[in-house]
């Protein structure tokens, strides 16, 4: 049975003992229950079978999250993010908050009770790194998004009033108690886990080079104490890593829609999907458009040329006044990402097609052939039901009868789309939980904020990821001049700053990135799409917006947002349920 599977065995189902109801004090420990469960290493292993329901896998949540960054656009009517426009309240109560807390006690139940349990010493140790690590997840998220925390040591009832309504614990305290705890779980886990796809050695590494980097920057940033040692153990969790698993998946596409990632080279811990058991909707969501996720023009734009320069720099780019234009010779993982333009005919709806006579509509159907199958990415696209698309792009205010795969950018984005399983809604690509592409830029970036980074650090981390991409290397003594380059960061961290965007695009690290960065800034420039020209890439009286009321120039759904970015907005508020119930918890400076 794999453990990332949402299959909980009937002992493990009476053992969800994780309710929570806004606040602290859940409900009374069943002790007979317990007595029986962590008498032996197999009872102890089906209770901790629950905890890897802290990872979302593929929920359309994650994706919607990169709304509230700076390159992704809500293809819906008044779908600006709240964030971005300031219109975010304090929630009278928030899954953000009690989530965490309720997966928290189900680790403290387990952690109370193995100091009494006759397994041996080494197995202890094992389990008490496993309780560890998804107890250091779950505060890792809930110190990102609300600083200080209740620091829980022990699953609480309601005879423990002092600790239930106790005030926040400085974020100082918590961070440096998840950091011992990550460390202590990487000397003493079992190195290979509990079998294929469990929490092992190398999984532990992997969120403490992610945490590690996140606590680090926020710190340095933020101006919140000393960032070194966060950093430091980021930087030396990723190299081990790095040592250990030096080669990657070749295909970038297929770490994302393969129907099983087991053994693939750089997938450290994945979710697992079966259509029999548990299933998602992400590809589903992805082929037909219903997730409405563009990409902006800044973000595409972020994306090299096969050469390693700029768009702005590099020879081979045509200009982006034509879609056939723009996305030749780019880096491949663009067109993993966003449908690279063609146009068929196809007598609507209908799964067959013809060439429209024009070799420029079919320019990239021998490059989605080379780099993809017939279960992945390769052209025409199609929507749920396999019916044809016309073309790509293809606006959702310029449909032409065909109301589906649409865009208001011109970037509709389907990283996590595929064929593998025609149905809709029952998708059964596996999800990568942690993976070496990750590993790789958090490295990257650790080492440069270390003061660390070299060409042999590049080599073994960015220009890997590039290699996938066919993107010439990244030189540190030839870095191409950036015109869009923020001039507060240096051209090095800059690029690996690109580098991460592009390879982690829609996985829902952007809004974080930018926190933790200081740079939500970023998000206060107008979200732009494609160049179009009305009367030629869509009618002339197409109700697409272009920037300044013209009739030709970069799609402009959204307006320039309002500045500047609160200070207090890099925290989030905390429910009004949790400082009703415990006054001593005092909401995070400037929410009201």
């Amino acid at each position: 049975m794999n453990r990332i599977q949402h299959i909980v065995s009937v002992a493990a189902a009476a053992l969800l003992l994780h309710s929570c109801q806004g606040r602290l004090d859940l409900q009374p420990k069943d002790q007979l229950t317990e007595k029986t469960t962590f008498t032996q290493y197999d009872n102890i292993k089906a209770y901790a079978w629950q905890f890897y329901e802290v990872f979302p896998g593929y929920a359309s949540a994650n994706v919607n999250k990169e709304y509230d960054g700076d390159l992704f656009l809500n293809a819906n009517p008044n779908g600006e993010s709240n964030w971005i426009w300031q219109r975010v309240t304090i929630p009278s109560s928030s899954d953000d908050y009690k989530d965490p807390y309720a997966r928290i006690r189900a680790v403290n139940i387990m952690l109370d009770n193995l100091d009494q349990s006759p397994i041996s010493a080494a197995d202890k140790d094992h389990w008490r790194s496993v309780g560890y690590f998804f107890r250091a997840y779950s505060y890792a998220n809930l110190v990102n998004k609300y600083g200080d925390v209740q620091w829980v040591e022990k699953a609480l009832s309601d005879g423990d009033g002092e600790q239930l309504y106790a005030k926040r614990t400085p974020r100082a305290e918590v961070t440096q108690k998840v950091l011992d705890q990550l460390l202590w779980a990487e000397a003493h886990i079992k190195p290979a886990g509990d079998g294929p796809n469990t929490i092992n050695v190398h999984v532990v590494r992997a969120l403490i080079s992610r945490f590690g980097l996140m606590e680090g920057t926020w710190r340095r940033y933020h101006q919140l104490g000393d960032p070194l040692p966060y950093l430091r153990a980021s930087a030396d969790a990723a190299a081990k890593l790095v040592k250990d698993f030096p080669l990657l998946n070749p295909n970038y596409d297929l770490d994302f829609n393969s129907e099983s990632l087991a053994n693939v080279p750089g997938i450290l811990l994945y979710k697992q999907y079966e259509q029999t058991q548990v299933y998602h909707s992400l590809a589903s969501l992805g082929r037909n458009s219903a997730g409405r996720w563009d990409l902006t023009k800044k973000a595409v734009d972020m994306y090299l040329m096969t050469d390693g320069q700029t768009r702005w720099t590099s020879q081979q780019f045509a200009g982006d006044q034509s879609p056939y234009t723009e996305f030749r010779n780019r880096d491949k993982r663009l067109y993993f990402t966003v449908p690279p333009p063609f146009k068929v005919v196809v007598n609507h709806p209908s799964m067959n097609w013809q060439p429209t006579g024009n070799p420029v509509d079919q320019e990239y159907f021998p490059v989605m052939a080379a780099i993809s199958g017939p279960k992945n990415k390769t052209l025409p696209t199609l929507n749920w039901q396999g019916l044809v698309v016309r073309q790509e792009p293809h606006f959702a205010d310029d449909n032409q009868g065909q109301p589906f795969n649409v865009t208001y950018t011109g970037y509709r984005f389907y990283k996590f789309s595929n064929k593998i399983q025609m149905v809709q809604n029952l998708d059964v690509n596996d999800a990568p939980i942690f993976r070496m592409g990750e590993v790789m830029v958090n490295y990257a970036e650790a080492k440069y904020e270390l003061g660390e980074f070299d060409q042999s650090i590049a080599d073994q981390t960015i220009n890997k990821l590039r290699a996938r991409g066919g993107v010439a290397p990244l030189q540190l003594a030839a870095i191409p001049a950036d015109p869009t380059r923020d001039a507060t960061v240096t051209p090095a961290l800059w690029e690996i700053r690109r580098e991460r965007a592009i390879e982690l695009m829609g996985e829902s690290f952007r809004f974080d990135d930018l926190r933790r960065w200081k740079k939500m800034d970023y998000v206060l420039q107008q979200k732009l799409g494609r160049w179009i020209k009305k009367g030629v890439d869509v009618s002339a009286t197409a109700p697409v917006p272009i920037q300044n009321g013209a009739t030709e120039g970069y799609i402009a759904y959204e307006k320039v947002p309002p500045a500047p970015f609160p200070e207090y907005y890099y925290l989030y508020p905390i429910p009004s349920n949790q400082t009703v119930l415990n006054p001593d918890l005092v909401q995070n400076p400037g929410w009201k």
